[in-house]
């Protein structure tokens, strides 16, 4: 049903915090499957992609990961941002309606300081974003980023939270 596209450089402790959230929804049928493109890790990301049964490529243009994913969705998602209780049946959801291009809520629980919520612009793919494979494809370019693929995306806020990748590095 869906892809999951993780970019990732030196973030093994980050990644294994996702791919652990991400088992319900394969176990579930959701995630077709995950896609970790390594930006030149030298830590021991490409071995726990590979016991995680990702699928694995370095230095890849994005343009052309896009174009070999399995799913008609693509969920973009940062190393270390783990979705929350409830995630497969909203994302199966939206799915399904043919809805537009969504992102999680953010989690109530796990936010960042006042501070650092209005001081710092947030990423893009802070709360994740589900897109369909079509409409990522034509918004790649060769050579794009992942924040430049989903920045300006008109998107729907799903109804399941996701804790953020930048809480895990504040812990």
């Amino acid at each position: 049903m869906i892809s999951v596209v993780i970019v990732c450089r030196n973030q093994e402790p980050e990644l294994s915090v996702t791919l652990s959230s991400l088992v319900q929804g394969a176990v579930e049928g959701l995630v077709a499957e995950v896609v970790v493109v390594d930006r030149g890790s030298t830590d021991g990301t490409a071995v726990l992609a590979d016991a995680a049964g990702c699928r694995y490529v370095v230095e890849a243009d994005l343009r052309e990961v896009v174009r070999e994913v399995r799913g008609e969705w693509i969920l973009f998602i940062e190393a270390g941002a783990r979705p929350l209780l409830g995630w497969v049946e909203h994302l199966h959801q939206h799915v399904m309606s043919g809805g537009k291009p969504a992102r999680f809520s953010p989690s109530r629980e796990y936010r960042l300081p006042f501070l650092s919520r209005i001081m710092k612009r947030p990423s893009a793919l802070t709360h994740g974003v589900l897109m369909p494979k079509r409409q990522a494809i034509a918004n790649c370019r060769s050579g794009s980023s992942v924040e430049a693929v989903v920045r300006g995306v008109a998107t729907h806020k799903l109804n399941c939270e996701i804790v953020p990748a930048s809480v895990l590095s504040l812990a």
